[in-house]
């Protein structure tokens, strides 16, 4: 009886692996023929970008794909966002995957057979509209995904698939983005445990994924700088007061705060002035002129010091010189802050799926990201994948025309969610 009873025991054994070696080698085949479907997907959105709050046919395209896969889909979430859940054999926690949706105000100049084309208006002008910063592929890294695990859900707990509009920020006067989805209970319902989101990288080589434990990017914050002088002819300009000089004078002054007060051997700091407009004609001194910006910051008493001084120095500068100017600040983004428990538990997943030598540590950059503020309410983990072909020796940086991604990395970016919902849900 015994001997029977230790046959048995062998052969459960023996089927109990040979189930798990068959399932596993048709889950990597299945992620294996996806490829040429998240590339199709990636194309038809590169081709057709839409601009932050306005992505309409986008998230039909997702809500569609979703609901193909039998997927309980929500749409209009924070505008034009979409979720889905799906749900596994057993109960267990809850992963929310994230992908950002929207495009940006660039005219592409790459030469492709899926070249965008789409014209648009951004702050009154018409501009070019492209997926300049790669949020195309993240899109169909995350339908692909989707598709994956809705055939092989044998795992215990939920996923929810977030795609997100209006990452680059919703237009002026607009709710928009990773705060209004938190504001309409996108993390509730089921109540999310924690958060993964990827970001492609046109300098990062395919197959390389890149992370940083604690903070990986920075807080962001915009800010606007109306100057008042006044309006003089420009043959005569001792007879008024000119904002485009105090503007150079605002500009300098901000850069010292950079350069004399910032402890930047803690942390990266960043003021840019991106954008200046002021008068009418060539031989007038203007009334006003008008600032916009941006400030990064990784540290927060560094964050605090440097808006403490923008307000004292920006009005002071300009009454040095005769005029007035006042500054108004805005918070975009807080530190995109990966919660280092899970860094830890889930850094095998990615060395499985890209191999420990391609998975490698990196320091903070001062691009930011409102992925932060999911990692506000719940652990969360954010890291980069290579979209650099291997034989490039340079790539055009995110958010221009020349803006370029190799599609042969998509597919380590669908396999690295993949290993991560199953390994969190599984351990």
């Amino acid at each position: 009886m015994r001997q029977v009873f230790k046959k048995y025991i062998a052969l459960l054994i023996l089927f109990t692996l040979s189930a798990h070696v068959f399932s596993q080698t048709s889950l990597n085949n299945d992620i294996d023929n996806i490829e040429s479907k998240v590339i199709e997907w990636r194309r038809y959105f590169h081709e057709h970008p839409e601009l932050s709050n306005r992505e309409f046919n986008t998230s039909k395209k997702i809500a569609e794909h979703l609901t193909s896969l039998g997927m309980e889909v929500t749409t209009g979430i924070a505008k034009t966002g979409v979720v889905g859940i799906l749900k596994g054999k057993k109960p267990g926690k809850v992963i929310a995957l994230r992908a950002d949706i929207d495009a940006l105000p660039v005219t592409e100049r790459n030469d492709l057979p899926f070249k965008s084309v789409v014209k648009d208006t951004f702050l009154g002008k018409e501009t070019g509209v492209m997926h300049a910063c790669g949020h195309d592929t993240h899109i169909a890294i995350m339908m692909g995904v989707a598709e994956i695990l809705s055939k092989h859900n044998d795992f215990a707990g939920t996923v929810k698939f977030i795609f997100q509009p209006a990452e680059e920020g919703p237009p002026p006067g607009e709710e928009g983005g990773a705060k209004l989805m938190i504001k309409e209970g996108v993390l509730e319902s089921p109540k999310v445990d924690a958060i993964f989101g990827l970001h492609i990288n046109s300098e990062t080589p395919v197959g390389t994924i890149r992370y940083k434990p604690g903070g990986i990017m920075a807080a962001v914050e915009r800010f606007v700088i109306n100057v008042k002088g006044k309006q003089t002819h420009g043959s005569a300009p001792w007879s008024g007061v000119d904002p485009i000089l105090i503007s150079a004078k605002i500009i300098d002054g901000l850069q010292t705060i950079i350069s004399r007060e910032a402890r930047l051997v803690d942390e990266a700091a960043v003021i840019t002035v991106g954008k200046i407009t002021s008068g009418v004609r060539f031989n007038i001194i203007p009334e006003t002129a008008e600032l916009i910006g941006t400030v990064r910051t990784l540290d927060p008493d560094m964050r605090t010091l440097i808006l403490k001084r923008m307000k004292e120095m920006v009005p002071t500068i300009a009454k040095a010189y005769g005029g007035e100017a006042t500054i108004e600040i805005e918070n975009f983004t807080a530190v995109t802050y990966n919660d280092e428990k899970l860094v830890d538990k889930m850094l095998p997943s990615l060395e499985k799926v890209a191999g420990k030598e391609h998975v490698e540590l990196v320091k903070a950059t001062t691009g930011g990201e409102d992925f932060s503020f999911f990692q506000e309410k719940v652990p969360g983990f954010y890291f980069f994948l290579g979209g650099k072909p291997l034989n490039a020796t340079e790539a055009a940086p995110h958010h221009t025309p020349d803006f370029y991604i190799d599609e042969s990395g998509l597919l380590l970016g669908v396999k690295a969610f993949t290993q991560i919902v199953n390994d969190y849900l599984t351990e």
